[in-house]
């Protein structure tokens, strides 16, 4: 079960006088171009899936807190948004939140995918970090699976000199492979000690502070996101309206019901997502329902339906309604 948002109790989750000088916790942010890794990093650190991952660019909307517990240090794990050039109101909001983010974190880490070439993003977001003077930063290149070696130290290289040039050092340059669970833990060896000293800032088992509601909807539109157009991913949102127990069961089979909708921003895209038949909409529950229950613990009924919330993107009266 994860944990309801809130600010931590530092009290009541902090250790024994005599350990607080060892141990560290702070906040590290993962920012860079969009789809460079950064939700499958999180998931991987934390060691379950707190944040949503796409071969879709731009589909992180939240910062989402992942929590690594370790016995010498506590990461909260804050993953952005992609900072990318804004075609709509939603995507300078977006920037907004990476922004604010960096702003907030004991250390930066800039995430640059190693099958992909440094290009104009990647140096206009290391340019904006090379202007945050006092965090550490530290540089790294994820998909590492993806390369040889060869290609592995040339993107390292490019790295180091990019750094050079706009007059800063990173802290640690480490190539990583979430997916194939490569220098993962070095990574966080790494940025641990780059934190300050403190206790705990969450109790032991807390993996995020997301609202579950959020999580439930972020699963779902993930699964919505899987195999559609390409016209239509940044046109999904999911708003979940309630979650009820279900009143009468026994108490060793619970049931959670779960109503959602899945907002997008034309009538023709409706059939995209409802699918012939109905089909798409209900493999989109069936998929999104194996997370939902692994996430909360309890066996769920999601009852799913679609909705027009016309050009949401472009109308904030329309993304207040769908939290941005």
């Amino acid at each position: 079960m994860v944990a309801m948002s809130a600010r931590p109790n530092q009290e009541s989750a902090a250790p024994q006088a005599e350990t607080t000088s060892s141990h560290r916790a702070g906040f590290a942010c993962f920012v860079g171009r969009p789809n460079a890794g950064k939700s499958t990093l999180t998931n991987a650190l934390v060691g379950q899936k707190v944040a949503i991952t796409s071969n879709r660019p731009q589909t992180t909307r939240h910062t989402v807190r992942g929590i690594v517990h370790r016995d010498d240090a506590q990461l909260i794990l804050v993953d952005t948004p992609g900072l990318h050039k804004p075609r709509t109101l939603l995507g300078e909001r977006l920037n907004d939140v990476v922004r604010t983010t960096w702003a907030e974190v004991d250390v930066i880490g800039f995430c640059l995918p190693a099958d992909q070439k440094l290009g104009p993003g990647d140096k206009y977001i290391v340019k904006e970090l090379a202007g945050i003077r006092k965090t550490p930063k530290i540089a790294i290149i994820t998909k590492t699976d993806l390369v040889d070696s060869k290609a592995l130290a040339e993107q390292l290289l490019a790295v180091s000199a990019l750094a050079e040039e706009l007059g800063f050092e990173w802290a640690e340059i480490v190539p990583v492979s979430a997916v194939g669970d490569k220098q993962v833990d070095l990574l966080a060896d790494l940025i641990a000690p780059l934190l300050p000293e403190s206790p705990p800032l969450y109790p032991e088992g807390d993996l995020t502070d997301e609202p579950e509601m959020v999580m439930v909807a972020e699963l779902i539109r993930e699964a919505a996101l899987e195999g559609v157009r390409d016209e239509l991913p940044h046109s999904i949102a999911v708003v979940v309206e309630e979650m009820l127990p279900r009143e009468d069961r026994p108490a060793d089979k619970p049931l959670l019901d779960i109503h959602a909708n899945v907002y997008i921003e034309r009538p023709s895209q409706k059939g995209i997502i409802i699918g012939p038949k109905g089909k798409r909409l209900k493999d989109v529950g069936t998929k999104s329902r194996k997370h939902i229950e692994a996430l909360l613990g309890t066996p769920v009924f999601l009852d799913l339906h679609v909705k027009v919330a016309k050009d949401w993107q472009r109308d904030p009266k329309q993304l207040r309604k769908l939290g941005f």
